[in-house]
C-alpha cells in the first residue's frame, strides 16, 4: 500500500511540474518551431502575441509542433540561454521577435547552422547569415496612415508617446508626424503634438498619469507606440473620455478608447517565412522590408472606430502610400518634408520646432 501511494505522488509531482513548465511557457517535451519572446508575454496584446499567433497558425494548419519560450533574465546572456534550450528540445526554426535578439541571434547562428532563425524588426549584429532572415516592417508607412487618419478625423490636437527610441518606434513617429502634416495641409487644418519617448514598453502609473496630464490639456488622441506600455495610455484615454491610436496589431479589443492601430501584418509575416523553409524557398542572409505595396503594414478599418475617415478615403490613401505617392521621411531622413523645413522632434535640439506652417510640435524629454 505504502508502496502504491508512493508511486501515485511520484506521478502526480511529475504532472504537476509538467503543468508548471507549461505555464511559463518553457516546455520540456520537443518543438519543431520554437518562439522566444522578449521582455513581455506572449499574450502582450502587441508585438509578441502577433508574432507568436503567425507561429500558431501555420503549425496549426500543417500539424508541426511548436511552442514558445519566455527568458527569465531580458539580457543578452538570458536571451542566449532561451535560444539555447529551444535548440536542444529539438527546434529547427527558432522566430525571436524584437531589438534585444540582435545580439543573441548572431551568436545562435553561427552556434547552430543546420537550425534557421527568423529575426523580427531587427537584423543581427554583423549581418544575417545563411541560416537567418531578418524581417522588417515599413513603420514609417504605418505611422503616416495612423497619423494622416487621425488629422482627417477631425483631431487637431495630437500626441505621440513612444516606447524606447528604437529604429522601429521612431519611424512610426516620423511617419505620424508627416501623415497628420498632410491631412492638415490637405483640409486647411492647424495641428499642434505633444512627442516623447517613455524610456520603457512596460505599463506605469508614471505613463497612465502622464497621458491623463496630456488629455486634460485638451491632446485628442495619443499614439501608443509602445507594445505593453500602450494599455497604460489607452486607461487614461479611457478616464477621460478621449481616443488612443495601438501599434503593431489591432488593439481595437483591448480597450474601447482605441480608434483604430498601426499594424504589422506579423502573423503574416511569419507565416511567409515559414512556408519558405518548409517549401525549400528559404534564402537566408537576407534583410525583408514588408511595405504597404505588399500589404505588410496597413490600419484595420473593420475594427476602427472611424466616423468621418470611411474605408473609400482610407483605400485611396493606402494606395498613395503603395506606389510611393507620397513623402514619409525615415529614421534616416533628416528633414519632415520635401521641402527641407525643419528636422523632426528625436532629432532636434530644440525644445519647440515650427515644422511647416501646418504642424506644429512641442518634443518633450
Amino acid at each position: 500500500m505504502r508502496s502504491t501511494m508512493k508511486k501515485l505522488v511520484v506521478v502526480v509531482a511529475a504532472l504537476l511540474a509538467a503543468v508548471l513548465f507549461s505555464a511559463c511557457g518553457v516546455q520540456m517535451e520537443s518543438a519543431e518551431i520554437a518562439l522566444v519572446t522578449d521582455m513581455g508575454e506572449v499574450d502582450d496584446k502587441s508585438f509578441n502575441q502577433g508574432t507568436w499567433e503567425g507561429v500558431q497558425a501555420y503549425a496549426a494548419a500543417h500539424g508541426i509542433t511548436h511552442r514558445y519560450y519566455r527568458p527569465a533574465a531580458t539580457t543578452d546572456e538570458g536571451y542566449y540561454a532561451t535560444i539555447e534550450q529551444a535548440v536542444k528540445a529539438g527546434a529547427r526554426v527558432v522566430v525571436t521577435p524584437g531589438h534585444p535578439f540582435a545580439g543573441p541571434v548572431a551568436r545562435a547562428q553561427a552556434a547552430w547552422p543546420e537550425v534557421r532563425f527568423v529575426l523580427i524588426d531587427a537584423t543581427p549584429i554583423g549581418g544575417a547569415a545563411a541560416n537567418t532572415v531578418a524581417v522588417h516592417f515599413a513603420e514609417e508607412e504605418a505611422g503616416y496612415l495612423a497619423g494622416y487618419a487621425a488629422v482627417y478625423e477631425g483631431n487637431r490636437s495630437l500626441g505621440f508617446m513612444g516606447g524606447l527610441a528604437v529604429p522601429s518606434v521612431v519611424c512610426f513617429g516620423f511617419g505620424f508626424v508627416q501623415g497628420a502634416h498632410d491631412a492638415a495641409e490637405v483640409l486647411d487644418a492647424e495641428v499642434e503634438m505633444l512627442y516623447t519617448y517613455t524610456g520603457t514598453f512596460t505599463p506605469g502609473v508614471k505613463i497612465e498619469k502622464t497621458a491623463a496630464k496630456w488629455y486634460a490639456d485638451g491632446v485628442e488622441v495619443i499614439f501608443a507606440c509602445g507594445g505593453e506600455m500602450g494599455t497604460s495610455v489607452f486607461a487614461a484615454a479611457e478616464a477621460a473620455g478621449a481616443k488612443a491610436i495601438g501599434v503593431d496589431i489591432d488593439q481595437s479589443t483591448v480597450s474601447e478608447a482605441v480608434l483604430t492601430s498601426a499594424m504589422k501584418e506579423l502573423s503574416a509575416a511569419v507565416q511567409l517565412i515559414l512556408e519558405a523553409h518548409y517549401t525549400g524557398a528559404f534564402t537566408g542572409g537576407q534583410e525583408l522590408v514588408l511595405r504597404a505595396a505588399d500589404r505588410g503594414v496597413g490600419l484595420p478599418m473593420a475594427t476602427s472606430r472611424f466616423s468621418r475617415f470611411s474605408q473609400s478615403d482610407y483605400d485611396s490613401l493606402f494606395e498613395k502610400v503603395a506606389a510611393g505617392q507620397v513623402f514619409i521621411p525615415t529614421n534616416t531622413d533628416a528633414t519632415v518634408d520635401g521641402g527641407g523645413a525643419s528636422q523632426l522632434p528625436s532629432i532636434c535640439p530644440n525644445d519647440l520646432k515650427k515644422l511647416t506652417d501646418r504642424i506644429v510640435i512641442k518634443y518633450l524629454d
